[in-house]
């Protein structure tokens, strides 16, 4: 790939994505796949003002070695620098990238048993400094190709022909065009419309139904909002945390979802896939599921902690979206779930309350927030759902029509 359609994708992560400030840490999370990249992203967030760049490398190998030969206890265990790490975070407040490549497949024969026991107990630990640093900081996730997850998108291809085609996949998602900026900006006032129309409809229920057999409805919570594109956090800054995203989102009121979902997507969860899969909630609590690959992993998954069996996320997706329209599937979430419509287990977002920042974590949760260890989306988007809302002043509106945006 030319490197300087790369340099504009590295220069919209740092500008559009998280939006660096003059002054502000950026900490960097990325894989060995790409380091002149993300030597360009580095250099990009300096561009932009960064003080410090650090760069966090990570190698799914050598997580394998780590879960093989660690005792459970040692991998359960959050050394002192860790927590010290995060409480600089804290205070620091860092933009945070993570830049995805990794193999889907990656850690495929792990003991799942020690490697979910170790992520539980970490993530106990390192919650509360999670809770405290919500909504006041910048982040963005995009991706770059690795070499097993390219060959496992086109394995017709040779090595070199393979990265570079999920290259071209993951530039045009991205929109890097030739104002890659400009064309964000645009991208974001248009899903700003769509959730403006959806948080005005004053919705109390959607109703989810496809031929596959997916008939489910879940409650919204009063005081939310729809989201999409990019979001300002507390400190007042704009940013885009997800490149690509073509998804209007909100977070769903605990306990109100009945019915049954089927994934029409795999889902690439702790290096292992989970396909074929569907789930029933009842009180709006996962009670029931299955799967034809993945079944044990998907149980860890929705097990997790209290609130993992509970939604986090509806997201809005038509079916005749760019990264849909591709004809790829990309066996990353990232993408997967801005192809179509998903859901969300596990953790849900404050910032779908109206006036979120003059609200306590605490008081979020009262109104219907889910609270998690985890935020795991899956995808049911087809090209025959329907969705409508039920609205609080009575009315009942078509929201998607045959996978798509109802008309208004």
């Amino acid at each position: 790939m030319k490197k300087a359609i790369l340099r504009k994708y590295a220069n919209l992560i740092a500008e559009s994505g998280v939006n660096v400030h003059k002054g502000q840490e950026v900490r960097i999370t990325a894989g060995l796949d790409q380091p002149e990249f993300v030597k360009m992203v580095v250099e990009e967030c300096y561009k932009s003002g960064a003080s410090k760049v650090i760069v966090d490398w990570s190698y799914q190998p050598l997580t394998k070695v780590n879960v093989r030969y660690r005792s459970m206890k040692t991998l359960a265990t959050v050394e002192k620098w860790e927590e010290e790490r995060m409480a600089h975070n804290l205070e620091v407040l860092p933009c945070r990238i993570y830049l995805e490549s990794e193999d889907p497949d990656g850690l495929k024969g792990i003991n799942q048993k020690k490697y979910s026991y170790a992520i539980q107990a970490v993530s106990k630990v390192m919650k509360p400094y999670r809770d405290k640093m919500e909504n006041r900081y910048q982040w963005c996730i995009a991706a770059v190709p690795g070499e097993k997850w390219a060959k496992k998108l086109f394995p017709e291809l040779s090595k070199k022909q393979a990265i570079e085609k999920l290259w071209e996949k993951i530039l045009m998602a991205s929109r890097v065009t030739d104002d890659p900026i400009q064309a964000w900006k645009d991208h974001n006032a248009e899903l700003t419309e769509h959730c403006r129309y959806l948080t005005s409809l004053g919705i109390e229920s959607l109703h989810y139904e496809s031929s596959n057999g997916t008939n489910f409805t879940v409650g919204l919570i009063p005081q939310g909002r729809f989201e999409g594109g990019g979001e300002t956090c507390r400190q007042g800054i704009f940013f885009n945390p997800n490149i690509p995203t073509e998804e209007c989102f909100t977070s769903p009121m605990r306990g109100k979802a009945e019915g049954i979902v089927y994934a029409t997507k795999p889902l690439s969860y702790q290096g292992e896939l989970i396909d074929k899969f569907w789930i029933r909630f009842k009180e709006g609590k996962a009670v029931e599921w299955d799967a034809q690959q993945g079944k044990e992993l998907l149980t860890k998954m929705i097990t997790m902690d209290e609130g993992s069996a509970y939604l986090g996320e509806c997201a809005l997706v038509p079916y005749d979206s760019p990264i849909n329209n591709s004809g790829i599937l990309f066996y990353n979430t990232l993408f997967d779930e801005n192809a179509v419509c998903h859901l969300a287990i596990g953790h849900g977002f404050n910032d779908c309350i109206q006036d979120f920042e003059n609200y306590s974590d605490e008081e979020c949760k009262k109104m219907g927030i889910n609270d998690s260890i985890i935020h795991v989306d899956f995808m049911i988007g087809s090209p025959d759902l329907n969705i409508t809302a039920k609205c609080r002043d009575g009315r009942t509106v078509k929201i998607f029509e045959n996978g798509n945006w109802a008309k208004r």
